[in-house]
């Protein structure tokens, strides 16, 4: 069903690929958008054990999309290294495939938004983050992809440099 990289000696590995996720901070979230069109759109998340968390407002064309199709692909750029003299990047990179759900359950969703604190915030206190998460609760509307599928892929000059 997922097509396989054709540059096989880029690609990272599955425990390479989670470990990517974990590190990053952001990455671009795509769904199937109004008219048919891909809605790509900037977001923080948190991953953790195969799902990936996102925070959202109740309603809006992210929501909108989810209720027409879970189905996404979540892309993090965990390097991008603009190397000029050689007309190109260094870049490390993985997508996510799977399938999106809202939250409905508050116990699921306090759980999701917590997780997502303690990434944004670890030195935060314990009482902090929860003064702040009741302050935004009744607005917040919390996302869940279950990963199907993960692809990474390095720049070949990477590569090299990691097998010299």
């Amino acid at each position: 069903m997922f097509r396989e990289m054709r540059r096989k000696n880029q690609k990272l590995s599955n425990e390479v690929c989670e470990k990517l996720l974990k590190e990053g901070s952001s990455g671009v979230l795509a769904l199937y958008g109004d008219g048919g069109y891909p809605y790509a759109v900037p977001i923080s998340y948190v991953y953790d054990s195969g799902k990936i968390y996102f925070h959202s407002a109740k309603s809006g064309h992210k929501i909108d999309s989810v209720k027409r199709n879970g189905k996404a692909s979540f892309c993090v750029i965990c390097r991008d290294e603009i190397v000029p003299e050689e007309y190109t990047t260094y870049f490390r990179s993985v997508i996510a495939f799977g399938t999106v759900r809202i939250i409905e359950d508050d116990t699921e969703k306090h759980d999701a938004i917590e997780k997502l604190a303690v990434k944004y915030a670890p030195n935060e206190s314990e009482e902090s983050r929860s003064d702040a998460i009741d302050r935004e609760w009744a607005p917040l509307c919390m996302l869940e992809m279950a990963v199907e599928h993960i692809s990474g892929k390095e720049a070949i000059e990477l590569v090299r440099k990691r097998n010299a």
